[in-house]
């Protein structure tokens, strides 16, 4: 047995999948060159040895710790010969990485399942499934979608809107203050910093949570809801820990982190401490250097979903394919899936489409990945004609028919904020709409 647990490769069936990590790859080679031979060199590469044999990588050693390549599909699968005028053969390969190797650390993940082989030409990660003996050693999100809705007091679950102030940084205090009350008291459940600004000198973030909390109360006593403030702590280590101990005690009732900037080891530390117990929405810049690549990377449901989901995330923003970023919708749909489907015993987290977004994709939005999200908007909101209380209002009018499965255009007939809206905007989003196969006639998002 020793001499088949000391291979770095095994039938999916010849090992125990509750303790092995499995990786999937796409990977390419020229035509000459056996993916056969070569992937059993990588699966070592990235576990025990190195390029040549070395004395200490005994059988002994291999067969506790070796990486194994279980599965080598070649698409198109050629069986009888490679026909002529291919000159590139493309795989998805499988490897299972030892959880002993790793344990529960995504530094140690992310080496072992990226780490090298990133550099080794046409080869992307495209998933990798957690036993639930490492996903048991993370706590996960604190609040997630439950808990997202608890702290805002809500009984009925609908579609949340997420303003971010505009303009992105460089305002002061005063301003934003102004700004954060405008769209409270026009409907926004959760108003966030844009990612640039952070702890500056010009405007710190205790003093933005003083001042919006007071304009959080002054909101909720005139409307009857609560808004939550995810002030962006996102700085320097250490000194973000100790900021975001500081707006927790100043009264921040959520943080924001860009947890691509400061590392998803700094997001679970955030998470896992119990002095900073608020909810904590992720913000994705950097993710396009880390997914973009079709031949390289990792794809996006990792990098957006089920990584940050682990570190414990309780939202996440990411590309909506009706706004500015680009990003497939079926990509969009699966990353949203990877957010809160059964993963073991971690909880759910909130979906948080961004990105451009104007009340007219609300239903489209809200068809594909349904109502327990989180809906950012921005210039949708704060460039409304009417002013920025008028653009939250639009948006909870458009949710409001969503929800109540009412064609969006027979809303805007009776709200007057959503009606200026779909005429200032619409045209941009016309050929989304025929894009996505969505009418007018949009009943059954009710039942969604």
């Amino acid at each position: 047995m020793l001499f088949y647990e000391a291979q770095p490769k095994a039938l999916p069936e010849g090992i125990d999948c509750g303790d092995f990590i499995i990786a999937t790859y796409y990977a390419a080679l020229p035509r000459d060159m056996i993916m056969y031979y070569l992937a059993p060199f990588l699966a070592v590469e990235q576990s025990t040895g190195t390029w040549t044999a070395v004395p200490g990588e005994t059988p002994e050693v291999r067969a506790k710790h070796v990486a194994k390549v279980i599965a080598i599909h070649e698409v198109p699968f050629y069986e009888f010969e490679v026909p002529k005028g291919v000159e590139e053969r493309t795989y998805v390969v499988q490897v299972a990485f030892p959880v002993r190797n790793i344990e529960h650390q995504i530094p140690m993940l992310l080496t072992a399942v990226v780490g090298n082989i990133s550099m080794g030409g046409k080869i992307k990660l495209l998933d990798l499934q957690f036993p639930k003996q490492y996903t048991d050693g993370f706590a996960g999100p604190n609040f997630g979608i439950d808990g997202i809705y608890e702290a805002l007091e809500m009984k009925e679950r609908r579609p949340l809107i997420n303003n971010m102030i505009k303009p992105c940084t460089g305002y002061s205090c005063e301003i934003g203050e102004k700004l954060f009350y405008e769209v409270a008291v026009g409907g926004c459940d959760v108003i966030k910093d844009d990612e640039l600004i952070a702890d500056m000198a010009f405007n710190r973030c205790e003093d933005r949570v003083k001042a919006y909390m007071a304009m959080e109360k002054r909101a909720y006593e005139e409307t009857g809801e609560h808004t939550l403030y995810t002030v962006n702590i996102s700085d320097n280590l250490p000194k973000m820990f100790e900021t975001a101990k500081r707006v927790v005690d100043a009264g921040a009732n959520a943080i924001m982190v860009n947890y691509l900037a400061v590392g998803l080891p700094a997001l679970q530390a955030l998470a896992e401490d119990p002095d900073i117990n608020v909810p904590i929405l992720a913000h994705m810049d950097c993710a396009g250097a880390l997914y973009e690549s079709p031949i390289s990377g990792i794809s996006s449901h990792l990098v957006l979903g089920k990584l940050p989901r682990l570190a414990g995330a309780d939202s996440v923003v990411f590309p909506a394919p009706y706004g500015k970023a680009p990003y497939l919708k079926d990509r969009f749909v699966y990353t949203a899936d990877v957010m809160h489907y059964p993963l073991h015993d971690v909880k759910p987290m909130m979906p948080m489409p961004s990105g451009g977004i104007t009340p007219d994709m609300v239903p489209v939005c809200v068809a594909d990945i349904g109502k327990e999200i989180m809906i950012g908007s921005g210039g949708g909101i704060h460039a409304h004609p009417m002013g920025p209380t008028a653009g939250a209002k639009a948006f909870r009018q458009a949710i409001d028919a969503a929800m109540c499965g009412i064609p969006i255009h027979e809303a805007a007939q009776e709200h007057k904020e959503l009606g200026v809206a779909l005429g200032m905007w619409e045209g941009t989003f016309a050929e989304t709409t025929a894009a996505c196969g969505l009418d007018d006639t949009i009943e059954s998002i009710a039942e969604h």
